[in-house]
């Protein structure tokens, strides 16, 4: 049965969005001739620059029984220093403790407590927030030990949908990964995702985060602003 010439109109309506988006998605070349190991390594120096960032960091398959960190979000800045939320189990429910992280101090805001203390953030089975935008034990430091980079599917996204997303993939040793946790052990898997202007946007690491007796976990950073300014002082 022929079309009718509404229903025509809009098909090749259709058809001529589809082909936009795909034009639009496949005359950008993300690596822009480089290798998948060079565009992390653009990555890196991108967060090793910059001002500060904001930020979170999930488990959705934390397994029972281990203490540790299960979520963060807040600010790191240059100095280093952080100012947040973190989420960590005890005895059975989640507790979510403001941190402020300046001059290699913790402080923090304990459950039914008012005041801020110092505290030592390996007795709860967390880094110090603050060496997370560290160079050479932060979430940069990542990116330059991951093996064998693979790239994936690039996609639209950002705010306006104006961003190529490209993703990547690879392998972390634990000498990598105990920078940030000390009990990691055994390889991780690692997705890194990363928009047209090299900037990391997400990270999903998953692997033997508290020791190789323990079950695999996952982590996932996701890095919402760059360019952050924000003075941070002790509480």
């Amino acid at each position: 049965m022929p079309l009718s010439l509404p229903r025509l109109a809009f098909a090749l309506v259709a058809l001529l969005a589809a082909l936009l988006v795909m034009t639009s998605c496949g005359d950008e070349e993300p690596t822009k001739g480089r290798t998948p190991k060079q565009v992390l390594a653009s990555a890196q120096k991108h967060l090793d620059e910059t001002s500060g960032i904001n930020f979170s960091i999930a488990s959705d398959d934390l397994p029972e029984g281990i203490t540790t960190l299960k979520a963060a979000t807040g600010t790191l800045t240059r100095e280093p220093a952080f100012q947040g939320t973190l989420t960590v189990p005890v005895m059975g429910a989640e507790a979510q403790v403001e941190v402020v992280s300046v001059d290699g101090v913790v402080y923090a805001k304990l459950p039914f407590t008012t005041a801020f203390q110092e505290l030592d953030p390996a007795d709860y089975g967390v880094p110090d927030p603050a060496a997370l935008i560290a160079p050479e034990t932060g979430i940069s430091s990542l990116l330059s030990a991951t093996q064998d980079v693979k790239i994936g599917k690039s996609v639209r996204g950002g705010a306006d949908n104006d961003e190529i997303l490209s993703t990547y993939t690879g392998t972390l040793p634990a000498t990598a990964v105990q920078k940030i946790l000390a009990g990691a052990a055994g390889d991780f898997d690692a997705t890194y995702v990363i928009n047209d202007s090299d900037e990391l946007t997400e990270a999903t690491i998953k692997g033997h985060f508290s020791g190789e007796g323990e079950a695999a976990y996952s982590y996932t950073i996701d890095v919402t602003d760059y360019g952050v300014e924000k003075e941070i002082t002790k509480p």
